[in-house]
């Protein structure tokens, strides 16, 4: 399956629509409640972002510190998960005061069978390998190791990871490369770069890869990836991109 689909998602229609830190239009992102929301529309593969707490523990946020997205201040990295849990993630919603910065873990209890998850490391303790080594057995224990995929901007980081775990496809997002890097099963590139080369992303489906263009907010482009046979969109809102493409209940194609 994942030679020739590295998401897994055979026989559901392109392009897939990847939840960015869940839907974080309508909650506070890369919680709990943006995931289940992202789920609940039916979303076809969920994005989260990954640190490492001071005691080792896997959570899903994506600044190096807590300060935007939650009350409280600090680096991820010097807080404990004690620490980083008396924290509200409802981002100055109060109808979201209860959310918290959520543990991997605690994503991973929430997913349905068949959703892909894709994890994008956000920090260069991804470099260390048995981080990686934790990383890989945790999505083990999870039942996850078949149905994800790695992210990231850092070549070495996702190179760390396939040390541990090769069979994992790991995806290369980038600001800038206007030709599809070779050696990676996903690609991320910043939508105006399918532009600026019309035949990236049919250059890199004759090597096998995938393509999700960098775009969050796709809707108004979504015929440009459809016509260019984008095989994944990521979105904010993953219900509003559902709907556009006809694919919620009562949404017109």
């Amino acid at each position: 399956m994942r030679s020739q689909n590295p998401l897994g998602l055979v026989g559901k229609p392109k392009p897939y629509v990847m939840a960015h830190r869940g839907n974080r239009v309508v909650c506070p992102e890369n919680t709990l409640a943006a995931f289940q929301r992202a789920l609940d529309e039916g979303a076809d593969i969920l994005e989260t972002d990954l640190h490492l707490t001071a005691d080792g523990v896997f959570v899903c946020i994506h600044d190096a510190t807590v300060d935007r997205t939650t009350n409280g201040t600090g680096a991820v990295s010097a807080m404990t998960l004690t620490e980083i849990k008396t924290l509200s993630a409802a981002d100055g919603n109060p109808e979201f005061e209860t959310e918290r910065v959520p543990m991997l873990a605690e994503l991973t209890a929430i997913l349905p069978p068949g959703v892909p998850l894709a994890l994008e490391l956000k920090s260069d303790q991804f470099l260390v390998t048995d981080v990686c080594r934790r990383l890989v057995s945790e999505l083990d224990q999870a039942g996850l190791r078949e149905w994800a995929v790695i992210l990231s901007f850092s070549v070495t980081r996702l190179l760390t990871l396939r040390s541990i775990a090769p069979d994992i496809p790991v995806g290369l997002i980038t600001y800038t490369r206007v030709m599809p890097p070779r050696g990676f099963q996903f690609l991320g590139p910043l939508w105006p770069l399918v532009i600026l080369n019309p035949f990236y992303v049919r250059l890199a489906h004759l090597r096998g890869q995938m393509i999700g263009p960098l775009d969050p907010t796709p809707d108004s482009r979504l015929w440009l990836y459809r016509w260019l046979g984008c095989d994944v969109v990521l979105s904010d809102d993953p219900g509003a991109t559902l709907r556009a493409l006809g694919r919620l209940a009562g949404a017109s194609s």
